[in-house]
């Protein structure tokens, strides 16, 4: 005889999984246990049948999953008892998960052997079995990043048609995930592939991830890479230019108008991974101050050190190899650029600042430009003190792989499923500096209907307090709000909205509807 244990102020005791649920999880661990298998060189024959078997009972499983739970539910979203499940409530589970993604990510990184990688011969294990779709699509044998590529497109796409049904009464939420399903399989993973066909014996093009933009991208601008895009003529040269253009003009005008949604919600791999596979685990994102502060300091300090780091890559070849731009006019045009955005900064938007705030970035903009200085008065040799391959090697090892593979998605079950994009992306930052001072995003409150159920606090993954902001009335403009919109769309009394509109009067601390110290009709008059 056994009861179940009923910790639900809702009186209903957590689900069980039915019949369909375990049937359909065998079939999808089914086809993992193949790749699994296939590591220790169990000759799997011919190895496109079982790499097929593998992905579709994979890819089945989870859209059986997805049918037998969201199927029969009524309209709405529903939290489903993730508080009381091991899995989505850092249970044992939840920790053996999180430490075979991590395992996972040491080994893919650090160790591609393990993986069957050969770069003298044939491959083997499950990177070989990869081998016929790599072949089909680039016509190359596979790698050990095509096969992460090739799980990580799975995991979007079978996940993201999860995230679909479960959200599927709401029109934003299908939009957006359609989006960053669309764009991880085409531009992310076929195109580059396929591009790769194009190249022979006179034409090189680099593999070119045209979903990630710099500093994610952070190698784009390395010598070989420059030198590869050059050497591939119009299409290459042109595929700089748009990596160029993304950095200065592209971003900077579809953030003005949408906010950063535009990239971390629609378009990011990084940012798709984790609304499609990490969504159970985005209420687990720390609400606490202490997380605030950290990521605040945290995050910018990593878009300082990708600065300096690209700075004294770029710089490195520049100044000894014939390029049409000279080192000493790159290291110009670089202290040219801050100095007229901390100047914009400091003179139009410091009352938008905290104070730390404005400590911070005097005290990055002053280390930047000091360090710039001591090597034109030729007291240093390096551009930053240090060389700049050490500094590109201690990025691409800490940041790059420990920080954005390891932690970022190891520790979705431990720390919520953002806290890659939360603390340590720095096109995270770059766009949320862009949204938080002049984008014309924001969500909308009202707070004479907010009931402070807490739905938007719980369910917001970069850590937001909405609720806090939501019985104020208050305008909510974050740097770190990446406009997923599930707090409007837990929201069971319609309060918060996501809205694109002038960047006047956004940012509204002293103007709280509930309050008698506002003029109610001086601030409807100013917002016809």
């Amino acid at each position: 005889m056994s009861a179940d244990v009923n910790m639900s102020v809702t009186g209903n005791a957590p689900e069980q999984l039915s019949v369909q649920q375990k049937l359909s999880t065998a079939l999808g661990l089914a086809g993992l246990l193949i790749m699994s298998l296939s590591v220790f060189n169990i000759g799997f024959q011919p190895k496109i049948l079982w790499l097929t078997l593998s992905l579709v009972f994979v890819a089945a499983g989870i859209i059986w999953y997805t049918k037998a739970s969201y199927t029969h539910k009524p309209e709405g979203i529903k939290n489903d008892g993730v508080y009381f499940k091991s899995l989505t409530n850092r249970g044992f589970w939840a920790y053996i998960l999180g430490l075979v993604f991590t395992g996972f990510y040491i080994v893919l990184y650090f160790y591609p052997s393990l993986l069957g990688l050969n770069s003298e011969g044939a491959n083997t294990g499950v990177v070989a079995l990869f081998d016929p779709l790599s072949k089909a699509l680039s016509g190359n044998p596979a790698s050990q990043w095509f096969v992460y590529g090739t799980l990580y497109t799975l995991a979007i796409l079978g996940f993201g048609f999860k995230f679909l049904w479960k959200y599927r009464h709401n029109s934003y939420q299908r939009l957006r995930t359609f989006s960053v399903m669309f764009f991880q399989l085409g531009f992310a993973f076929i195109i580059p592939e396929v591009m790769a066909r194009l190249n022979g014996d006179d034409f090189s093009l680099p593999y070119y991830n045209l979903v990630n933009i710099w500093p994610l991208n952070y190698y784009n601008f390395e010598q070989y890479r420059v030198d590869e895009f050059i050497s591939a003529g119009t299409v290459g040269i042109g595929l700089l230019i748009f990596g160029v253009l993304s950095i200065l003009v592209i971003t900077p005008i579809l953030t003005y108008k949408y906010g950063k949604r535009w990239y971390c919600s629609w378009v990011c791999g990084c940012g798709g991974l984790a609304e499609t596979a990490g969504d159970p685990f985005r209420h687990l994102s720390d609400k606490s101050q202490n997380a605030w502060k950290l990521e605040r300091w945290l995050v910018h300090s990593i878009v300082v050190f990708i600065v300096i780091s690209t700075t004294a890559v770029v710089y490195s070849y520049l100044r000894y190899d014939d390029y049409w731009l000279s080192g000493t006019a790159f290291l110009i045009s670089v202290a040219s650029l801050l100095t007229v955005v901390f100047a914009w900064v400091m003179v139009y938007k410091r009352q938008e600042l905290q104070k730390d705030a404005k400590y911070a970035a005097i005290g990055f903009f002053v280390l930047i430009l000091a360090l710039i200085g001591l090597h034109f008065s030729g007291m240093s040799n390096n551009i930053f003190i240090l060389e700049a391959e050490t500094l590109r090697s201690s990025y691409a090892f800490a940041v790059g792989a420990m920080f954005s593979g390891v932690v970022g998605v190891g520790f979705y079950p431990i720390f919520g499923n953002r806290v890659w994009c939360r603390f340590g992306c720095p096109m995270a930052a770059i766009l949320g500096f862009q949204q938080r001072l002049f984008s014309k995003f924001r969500i909308t409150t009202n707070g004479g209907q907010c009931i402070s159920c807490g739905n938007c606090s719980t369910y917001c993954e970069m850590g937001i307090d909405v609720r806090a902001y939501a019985q104020k009335g208050e305008n909510i403009v974050r740097s770190s709000c990446v406009g997923c919109g599930i707090c409007a769309s837990v929201c069971p009394r319609g309060v918060l909205k996501l809205e694109n509109d002038t960047p006047a009067g956004r940012i509204n601390s002293k103007e709280i509807l509930l309050g008698n110290d506002v003029d109610l009709m001086d601030l409807v008059n100013q917002n016809k």
